[in-house]
């Protein structure tokens, strides 16, 4: 097997699933708290884009566990949407355990992906109206 053989999924975009146990009550969070609308849909899913990514949300008998992030949102003022998501009516986690603690919502977290070109990340989670835990993080250069 060559190289480009055993790497068929190195170009592929990725595109995450979220599952929702209301759909209709899935669409009004995503509008009403974080300001998004479907760029299409079909029966039992909705097909979201932020930039170059897609996410879909799709009608599911399961729930999520909610206990790791599912999906993140990378913004450049991660103090500026937290602000305007809690002014919607998100509400974030509080974490505090041994080394990581949030204040007013944001973590300050150590280190990060080399590639990435960073020293750190800030980052901040909440859950949709259907438990899927979400992300917001801010590269720290």
């Amino acid at each position: 097997m060559n190289t480009e053989d055993e790497r068929v999924l190195a170009r592929a975009r990725v595109a995450t699933r979220l599952p929702a146990q209301d759909l209709d009550r899935a669409r009004r969070f995503y509008a009403e708290r974080l300001g998004l609308e479907p760029v299409d849909e079909r029966p039992g899913g909705l097909l979201y884009r932020c930039a170059d990514a897609e996410f879909v949300l799709f009608r599911s008998t399961g729930a999520p566990s909610g206990t790791f992030t599912q999906m993140a949102f990378e913004v450049d003022d991660i103090e500026r949407v937290v602000s305007e998501l809690k002014r919607r009516g998100v509400v974030f986690e509080e974490v505090d355990v041994p080394g990581f603690r949030t204040r007013d919502g944001i973590a300050e977290i150590d280190g990060n992906y080399p590639s990435k070109g960073a020293r750190g990340e800030r980052g901040a989670w909440f859950r949709d109206s259907e438990g899927n835990l979400l992300g917001v993080g801010e590269p720290v250069v």
